[in-house]
């Protein structure tokens, strides 16, 4: 059988299933106490880039909406 080509990580195809439950069944009890307070840091800049993303395709969302939104019928106030 043929060697496949070595794959960047992000041309890899993404795993299925819901990420944040796959860590919310993760066994905690192996971790030391640095370890946990990486795990912290690391999971809230997770969070942080979640609710940037979120919020700049809200932003992106509301200016189509904005742009492509018909005009009230002249005289009214919209």
């Amino acid at each position: 059988m043929p060697k496949l080509p070595d794959m960047d990580l992000d041309e890899r195809p993404r795993p299925k299933g819901d990420l944040a439950s796959q860590l919310a069944t993760e066994v905690l009890d192996p971790y030391s106490h640095d370890e946990l307070n990486e795990r912290i840091r690391l999971l809230e800049l997770e969070i942080m880039r979640t609710v940037a993303h979120r919020d700049k395709a809200s932003a992106h969302r509301a200016a189509a909406e904005a742009l492509f939104r018909t005009p009230p019928p002249s005289g009214e106030a919209g």
